[in-house]
């Protein structure tokens, strides 16, 4: 049996914190457009059970990338980033089997209390929803997993996009709001740029391996130059996309003081571009924090 600390290495803590960023947007979102939106806990436990089923859904995208990489030997020698633990086998592949199920199960429990007891909402709308949830669950799995993972065919970017983007940020203030305002897609595409980034670091530096191995990742496809150029324009399309979200709103002054913490993205960019594929493990983990800070800068700013 696989020990604790086995099992929250699997989970890969630092990606739960990006998903968690994207549902703390949203609450930010929710927060600031209705001042006085609390009816007792049911807006509060919306904002946390939309958290809560975000971070589930990561935590299976992590098991199920664990488990499809091993199965199709991309997790071998060669793999240049953190070893994973089916691939050193402190966890065999009957016990990544039953942790997918179960986190599975609790992503769906904790979804339909979201859905069911806490947003209040109506039988359309949890039509819609459930059917979302139910989505984001089966792309969680089929990532690696399945005779055609859309993981291996260049897809991961538009998953991250619209699951950690889209449906993170706008998908959890609809949640709390039952408002419809489609410039919430704005902050919500700042959130998928900024998980993009994150999953783009990461096929950067297993670039070799995924190739050797026939995972054919965006950046396998369009070379490591263009990953990079690509980076750049996942980084600026944030800021630019929340900034346009403030001007649309006629947000104070001060709120833009979170285009400051750009220097921290372009410091990190000029690194990355010095800087070997195998060696760039770190900026994943400096991405997912700072992306964290600005979401966060960013939603309190928005408040004051």
């Amino acid at each position: 049996m696989a020990k604790l600390n086995t099992w929250i290495r699997a989970a890969r803590l630092r990606t739960l914190l990006l998903s968690f960023s994207g549902t703390m947007l949203g609450s930010f979102l929710a927060i600031n457009q209705v001042p006085e939106p609390v009816e007792g806990p049911a807006f509060w436990l919306t904002l946390l059970f939309a958290a809560l089923t975000a971070m589930l859904l990561q935590m299976l995208c992590n098991f199920a990338n664990d488990y499809g990489d091993f199965k199709k030997g991309v997790d071998d020698a060669h793999r240049v980033g953190p070893q994973r633990e089916l691939q050193s086998g402190e966890i065999s592949e009957k016990e990544m089997r039953k942790a997918m199920a179960v986190v599975a199960a609790i992503c769906l429990i904790s979804g339909a209390l979201l859905l069911f007891v806490f947003a209040g909402l109506t039988w359309k709308e949890l039509a819609v929803f459930a059917a979302l949830g139910i989505g984001a669950v089966l792309a969680s799995l089929l990532y690696t997993l399945g005779k055609r993972p859309y993981g291996y065919r260049g897809l991961g970017d538009l998953y991250c996009f619209l699951f950690f983007g889209w449906a993170a940020v706008a998908g959890t203030f609809y949640l709390a709001t039952k408002q419809l305002d489609f410039s919430v897609l704005l902050p919500a595409s700042a959130m998928g740029f900024l998980s993009n980034a994150v999953l783009n670091i990461n096929n950067m530096r297993d670039i070799d391996n995924d190739r050797a191995s026939g995972k054919n990742s965006l950046v396998v496809k369009i070379g490591l130059k263009k990953a990079f150029v690509y980076h750049c324009l996942l980084i600026g399309l944030a800021f630019v996309c929340l900034t346009i979200y403030l001007v649309l709103h006629h947000a104070a002054w001060y709120s833009y003081l979170f285009l400051l913490l750009s220097m921290l993205f372009v410091k990190d960019l000029v690194a990355i571009k010095k800087t070997k594929p195998e060696l760039l493990d770190p900026f994943l983990g400096r991405q997912v924090k700072h992306s964290f800070l600005l979401v966060l800068v960013y939603g309190v700013l928005l408040l004051f």
